[in-house]
């Protein structure tokens, strides 16, 4: 077993494939932080962690694309979640392993893969989730995933079955969890509000 998994073989993906229903349906990836879209943000801090990156996104393909990554609509209609997007990326992903940000939260650790990576290779996991201790209790981010890129047929099927939740999927494979101890990393602009509270962190 490698010692860990390298840059090289990990594909980026930055997930700006949501609604933004609780954002007044705008196009979350595109608001503006401190000057930039929130989706450049994660994309610049994904990319020097990772082999190469790529944007799953359903609108403004354009806007996207011109941030200079392949950029790649769900496969399913209807924006059916997060999962989808996974879909997305891995149907495309050419290295062996895949890594997931949402474009919403631009403050992610710069370590952040590096960890993953080396849970996954630590315990032969085919998932490594990323988690933070809020109130004293472990909450994953499932959102923030390393993953096998082999495992596109069990998500192709699952999907087939109707299926959409992310946790339930996640649970039929071997899963590394790791815990991040600044949960404030981890914030993420849902709403206005929150996007207003991320510009005034300054990290």
């Amino acid at each position: 077993m490698p010692a860990t998994i390298a840059p090289a073989d990990i594909t980026g993906l930055v997930l700006a494939g949501g609604r933004g229903s609780r954002m007044g349906g705008v196009d979350k990836g595109l608001q503006n932080h401190q000057g930039l879209p929130l989706a450049m943000h994660a994309l610049l801090r994904l990319q020097l962690q990772v082999g190469q990156v790529m944007i799953n996104a359903n609108r403004n393909l354009s806007a996207y694309e011109a941030m200079g990554v392949p950029v790649w609509p769900d496969p399913l209609p209807d924006h059916p979640g997060p999962l989808a997007g996974l879909l997305a990326g891995l149907e495309h992903c050419e290295t062996p392993w895949l890594v997931t940000v949402p474009c919403d939260t631009p403050l992610f650790p710069d370590d952040l893969v590096a960890r993953l990576a080396q849970a996954a290779a630590d315990e032969d996991a085919e998932i490594a989730m990323a988690a933070t201790v809020e109130d004293g209790r472990t909450q994953v981010q499932p959102v923030f995933s390393l993953l096998r890129a082999e495992l596109l047929e069990s998500l192709v099927a699952y999907l087939h079955a109707g299926e959409r939740k992310i946790d339930r999927w996640t649970a039929r494979h071997r899963v590394a969890t790791v815990v991040f101890d600044d949960a404030g990393a981890f914030f993420n602009a849902n709403t206005a509000a929150e996007l207003q509270e991320l510009q005034r962190a300054r990290r």
